[in-house]
């Protein structure tokens, strides 16, 4: 162990800071969390230079030291005698730190850097005067339309803060009579869902009023012409059946079908609701919805038909698994040496003893 005192204290009081230079040693052995060792072979050793440490302490010659006229037994120890034990376990020590010290204990910076392209998706979303009607909540303490924002915007944060990494470029298009983009393509999160919760529903029986879904969609598709992106999706959401048939739905379909675009179609309604001389009523109707899925159909898209918004929110995240592309991973890996932690204290506690074993703890070999 002498022999290696020399280059080990050169390394280890040399200047360098073990936080501001990357190792060059490759990872050896992988320890637990961000640690492990680049030489863990040298840790082989250690066995064999404990055994040969204590062996040669036990095969000095102590017995000559002895006399034997006096009494081997019976007289009280020193203090010098109780602490003769140090030495020899600092000794120890010192080894096992210097052993650690070679077998060079490294410090891992790991990142993981994920990719991905994201999809473009648009929003599409009906705001006629029926989605004022309040029946996604069974307390009816919400309208259609605030209940669906709600939705939505969740679905949006989700989309664009993606945990993984996927960030995806989000449209929002609302609808009755006429399209408008309420919010163009972004990747603000902020921006979106302040836009959508600044819409309102159209008033009933206004010029604006009715459910062009036809040319909503049309609308979305001439936004989604103009992107790079692999995967383009329109996320179509209405209560009721198209009433302009100045671009049907399916000719819509046609246009999102050419452009390699899909349509997931989302009918949110709990009730059929028609005016009778008492006035506008829920009715036990099945909604017509054979449009809406033949729409979806022709894109390659889903159809669902969500009567509460407990179905609703599964609606959204089922569209947000399917709506996934493939990711590309890169790991980056760093190392800093951590051996000075272990050389130091090894060349004090290895001086230590020697001077305890030249002093205090001195014995007769």
């Amino acid at each position: 162990m002498s022999a290696l005192l020399p280059n080990l204290a050169v390394a280890a009081l040399a200047p360098r800071r073990v936080e501001e230079g990357q190792s060059a040693a490759a990872v050896g052995l992988e320890l637990f969390d961000q640690y492990s060792l680049a030489d863990p072979w040298f840790l082989t050793i250690l066995p064999v230079a404990l055994l040969f440490l204590f062996w040669g302490r036990a095969r000095r010659g102590r017995t000559a030291g002895r006399v034997s006229v006096l009494p081997s037994a019976g007289l009280p120890k020193s203090f010098r005698q109780r602490i003769t034990w140090i030495p020899p376990f600092l000794q120890a020590l010192a080894l096992v730190l210097f052993v650690i010290a070679l077998a060079r204990p490294l410090r891992g910076n790991i990142e993981e850097n994920t990719l991905s392209e994201g999809v473009d998706i648009v929003l599409v979303l009906d705001k006629s005067s029926s989605m004022d009607f309040n029946d996604l909540l069974d307390d009816g303490s919400a309208t259609r339309y605030d209940v669906v924002k709600e939705v939505i915007e969740e679905f949006a944060v989700r989309r664009m803060t993606d945990r993984e990494g996927n960030a995806d470029n989000v449209a929002l298009i609302t609808f009755a009579h006429y399209p408008t983009v309420l919010c163009p393509f972004t990747l603000d999160v902020n921006a979106l869902t302040n836009f959508l919760r600044t819409s309102e529903t159209v008033e009933g029986g206004g010029a604006e009023d009715g459910t062009a879904i036809g040319i909503a969609l049309a609308k979305a598709v001439s936004l989604l012409r103009e992107s790079a992106a692999k995967s383009k999706v329109i996320v179509l959401l209405t209560d009721g059946e198209n009433r302009l048939d100045e671009i049907t739905p399916m000719e819509a379909a046609g246009m999102a079908a050419a452009e390699d675009i899909r349509i997931h179609a989302i009918h949110a309604a709990r009730y059929v609701y028609k005016n009778t001389a008492r006035g506008v009523i829920p009715t036990s109707d099945t909604p017509n919805t054979e449009e809406l899925e033949a729409v979806a159909a022709e894109t390659g898209g889903r159809f669902w038909r969500a009567r509460d918004k407990e179905s609703l929110e599964e609606v959204y995240e089922e569209i947000e698994e399917l709506e996934r592309t493939p990711r590309e991973e890169r790991r980056y890996v760093e190392t800093f040496d951590l051996y000075p932690f272990f050389l130091q204290p090894a060349l004090l506690v290895y001086l230590l003893a020697w001077l305890l074993s030249s002093t205090w703890a001195r014995r007769l070999t």
